[in-house]
């Protein structure tokens, strides 16, 4: 019997043991696994220590475990810092030198939690690798967005003062490490990595959009009539189908803000607003919360929405647009966004769109420095005449332009003037700007100066900018380098300038710049930032019934 007992207890022993070393083996192997993953990320110490603990449970995790797991982390971490945001402004805690910079960081991080609760559904719960892959590139751009988000924030605080600015520039710097890796990991791990060039060819072919919001990917039979109807033809229309605006009492309402207050909130169907021809001195504002409005004017010539802040008068850059757009899906036709602050006032933009899947045509954007503020998401323009002096085309979207006249104007005294400005912060973001089928030309004032005004076809605001120029016509007021640095070397190296098949006197490309990041493009190199491949554009531009060109 005793020797039975300790047979038993032996036996219950060796069992024990090896559970233990089971649980011990697997643990180590799930910590091998979760640093393999995060290694590559920028912030590889927090994706472990985030990682390790909740993955640990999981006997085989696979990429999209980890994936949803960061992007919860990071849901967790923005919403301390919404929390301590909702305090921001009060009494003395944080005190602002430029108009709107915590409402900017506010509108801006209510942006970033909603798209990352966007970019979960879109990982969770797929049932097929196609589908999968479909709404992985939907939240690429959406991570994209939520980083830019973060670097506009940081900005406007800069000048900031008062106790909660270290503690609230700790908080977002910590949330948003999350995010950027939880980007890292989508394009490292998922099979649709960035290339230096563009984005993966793979799969996309396929590539469907699955908006919550966004344009209707069919477009009902009233909004294809309207949407096609000439400016002439708009009568027809009664006040059930469009929104009228007039200057002269005449429409629905007076002034485009107005117009916009009416129009209805989270709305699948697009609101039609019809502005009639006039000039409409205002700050428009479309917020997040009114997706799908279409703007139609009597023409560019006709309609004018004019406004004139300005960072010289204290506001942010962000806050300065004559019209800021953060509601998706928003469309743009024959109209003119101009800022009149004038070339002294440095940064003054005229159209700020920091919106997904939004097209103008058309329209004419006026401006100095700063004209047209292209934040984030997926944009495209068409046919639109964009004029400035310095960075007038500057942000952080996926952005095409096709058959543009880009107008430099005159600056003020001792200043340059520079088309792009780029700001790609890291190798992960799928974002950059095309100009394709363009004019790239001057005023005439421009021209009887170039001798003495040097002017560029972009500069690196931030160290992986990335712009090309396809197959347009460049003018000779462009030095035959081409290009400018931003300060010193930063981003010579990491940047990514390119330019296929160009014409005109400006496009020789025999004395451009020779620094590393600079490219001659070939065929396959300039197919990747066509509206096909880099903004995903046969997808949706159909629903919007303006032209494009999907390729080469």
């Amino acid at each position: 019997m005793a020797s039975f007992i300790l047979k038993s207890f032996l036996l219950l022993l060796s069992i024990i043991f090896s559970a233990s070393s089971f649980t011990t083996s697997s643990s180590t192997s799930l910590d091998s696994h979760t640093r393999s993953v995060c290694k590559s990320t920028p912030y590889p110490d927090v994706c472990f220590d985030s990682l390790k603990l909740s993955i640990s449970i999981n006997i085989s995790p696979n990429i999209i475990t980890y994936l949803l797991q960061s992007l919860q982390n990071a849901l967790s971490e923005a919403g301390k810092l919404s929390n301590l945001l909702s305090t921001a402004g009060e009494a003395s805690n944080l005190i602002e030198k430029q108009k709107g910079a915590i409402q900017d960081c506010k509108d801006l991080h209510q942006v970033t939690m909603s798209y990352l609760k966007r970019s979960v559904s879109r990982i969770s719960g797929t049932s097929s690798s196609g589908a999968q892959k479909q709404k992985i590139d939907d939240a690429k751009a959406f991570l994209t967005a939520a980083l830019t988000n973060k670097n506009t924030c940081l900005e406007g605080l800069d000048s900031a003062s008062g106790p909660l600015k270290p503690v609230l520039v700790n908080s977002m710097i910590s949330a948003y490490k999350h995010v950027s890796n939880s980007l890292s990991i989508l394009s490292k791990n998922t099979g649709t990595s960035s290339s230096t060039t563009g984005t993966s060819n793979e799969g996309h072919g396929n590539r469907r959009l699955m908006m919550a919001m966004g344009p209707p990917k069919w477009l009902s039979r009233k909004d294809r009539r309207i949407l096609q109807t000439s400016s002439s033809s708009m009568d027809e229309y009664d006040p059930s189908q469009v929104i009228w605006v007039a200057t002269d009492g005449s429409g629905n309402f007076s002034t485009v803000t107005e117009a916009i207050d009416f129009a209805p909130n989270n709305s699948y169907d697009r609101t039609i607003i019809y502005i009639r021809q006039g000039v409409y001195e205002e700050n428009v504002e479309i917020p997040s919360y009114k997706p799908n409005i279409v703007l139609l004017g009597d023409g560019s010539n006709a309609t004018v929405i004019i406004g004139n802040r300005s960072v010289v008068d204290g506001w942010t850059t962000f806050r300065s647009a004559t019209v800021a757009v953060s509601g998706e899906g928003f469309l743009a036709r024959d109209i003119t966004f101009e800022n009149g602050a004038g070339p002294g006032k440095h940064q003054a933009v005229a159209l700020r769109i920091n919106a997904d899947l939004a097209a103008v045509y058309r329209c004419t954007m006026n401006g100095y420095q700063d004209t047209l503020y292209v934040h984030s998401f997926r944009q495209f323009y068409r046919e639109c005449d964009i004029s400035g002096t310095i960075d007038f085309i500057f942000g952080n979207a996926a952005v095409v332009f096709q058959a543009c006249s880009i107008i430099s104007r005159m600056p003020i005294p001792g200043q340059f003037t520079v088309i792009t400005a780029q700001s790609r912060d890291t190798p992960d973001e799928d974002s950059g700007i095309s100009i394709q089928n363009c004019s790239i030309v001057a005023t005439d004032e421009l021209y009887s100066n170039s001798g003495n005004v040097k002017s560029y076809l972009g500069r690196p605001w931030r160290v992986y900018s990335r712009t090309v120029y396809i197959e347009s016509f460049i003018d000779d007021f462009i030095v035959p380098a081409g290009w400018i640095e931003w300060s010193g070397d930063q981003g010579l190296d990491t940047l990514y300038y390119g330019e296929y098949e160009n014409t005109g006197p400006g496009s020789k490309t025999g004395n451009r710049v020779t620094w590393p990041g600079y490219h001659i493009m070939d065929y396959y190199d300039a197919s990747n930032f066509t509206v096909s491949e880099f903004i995903t554009g046969d997808e949706w531009l159909d629903s919007t019934s303006f032209p494009y060109d999907d390729g080469i």
